[in-house]
């Protein structure tokens, strides 16, 4: 190995280490004031470093916030894999949609606010470019994953009828799937992970104050109640 190319890793080394620096200080700014005030000059600042040494990692705010969309989709699909992962040691696959909901549900409380930036309200003026769609996706195939083995189990609910239009609509979710999750499956899947996701927007965001007492008891029932399994 010649100097040169020690040099070239040593660099590299430290550009990773600073690129996560950075990272990890924006998420902090999240928690603080929210992505759409999120600054690039605030956590040169917090990091001690001149404003133009963090542009030249990250040349504006939105390729600081896909970084951290990255970072938190990631972070939720190694936590439900690591989830599904231990509870693959029960045959049941109704108790696998169970432990996948209360982990998200977990993470996303000790988390609100990176939640929020993932599934919370768009971002006035940020699009989330194309790089961030593999990790989304990374965080449903879990749900994908278990629908697809219960069918090849033929351990499913009695299928209803999905309309024409309906399957129409679905191509690009059915193809991705590749025939392996009926109609009936896959709509029943989209269901329960919107209703999931929309029952942790009611509690993260304080909507259910004043009309729910117990939150861990109603979510525990919801999460029977809206099981695609």
């Amino acid at each position: 190995m010649t100097d040169g190319s020690i040099h070239r890793t040593a660099r590299d080394i430290a550009r990773e280490e600073i690129t996560r620096a950075i990272v990890a200080a924006g998420r902090r700014q999240l928690s603080e004031v929210g992505p759409s005030e999120l600054s690039l000059r605030a956590v040169a600042r917090e990091l001690g470093m001149v404003s133009s040494a963090v542009y030249r990692y990250f040349p504006s705010r939105d390729e600081l916030l896909t970084a951290l969309v990255v970072v938190i989709y990631t972070e939720i699909a190694d936590e439900l894999e690591r989830t599904d992962a231990a509870a693959r040691r029960r045959p049941d696959l109704h108790a696998r949609w169970i432990a996948l909901a209360h982990r998200l549900r977990d993470w996303a409380r000790e988390h609100p606010f990176d939640y929020a930036l993932v599934y919370g309200s768009p971002i006035p003026g940020y699009t989330a470019p194309r790089d961030t769609v593999a990790p989304a996706t990374r965080v449903v195939q879990v749900l994908l994953d278990l629908l697809a083995e219960a069918e090849a189990a033929d351990r499913v609910p009695e299928p209803r009828p999905v309309p024409r239009a309906v399957r129409a609509s679905m191509r690009g979710l059915r193809e991705a799937t590749a025939g392996r999750i009926s109609d009936d499956l896959l709509v029943r899947g989209v269901q329960a992970w919107g209703s999931l996701l929309g029952a942790l927007d009611l509690e993260l965001f304080g909507h259910l104050h004043g009309a729910v007492e117990d939150h861990d008891v109603w979510f525990a029932h919801l999460a029977e109640r809206i099981a695609p399994l």
